[in-house]
C-alpha cells in the first residue's frame, strides 16, 4: 500500500498526489466520490468515460430541410 499526503489550503482545496493519479489512472474531468465514515473519509473514483460510447450511434446523411419540417409538424401537433 503506498500512501502520500496533501494539505488542505485556505479555499479548502487539496491536490490529489501523483502517486495517487498515477495508480488509480484519473484523469481531468473524472469524478471524485467523498464519504464520511465515523471519523474516516473513504474517496472513491467515478470515470467518465465518455469515448465509451464512440461510434454508438449510427447517423446517415441526412436532411435539415426534412427534419425541421418534421419538427415544426410535431409541435404543431402539440398543441391541437
Amino acid at each position: 500500500m503506498k500512501t502520500a499526503s496533501s494539505r488542505i489550503t485556505s479555499k479548502f482545496q487539496t491536490t490529489i498526489p501523483k502517486v495517487v493519479r498515477d495508480n488509480l489512472k484519473l484523469s481531468i474531468q473524472d469524478t471524485l466520490n467523498w464519504e464520511v465514515e465515523e471519523d474516516k473519509i473513504i474517496v472513491r473514483t467515478h470515470k467518465n468515460n465518455f469515448l465509451h460510447y464512440k461510434n454508438s450511434i449510427k447517423t446517415g446523411s441526412g436532411s435539415i430541410t426534412a427534419d425541421r419540417e418534421l419538427a415544426h409538424s410535431k409541435r404543431t401537433e402539440k398543441y391541437r
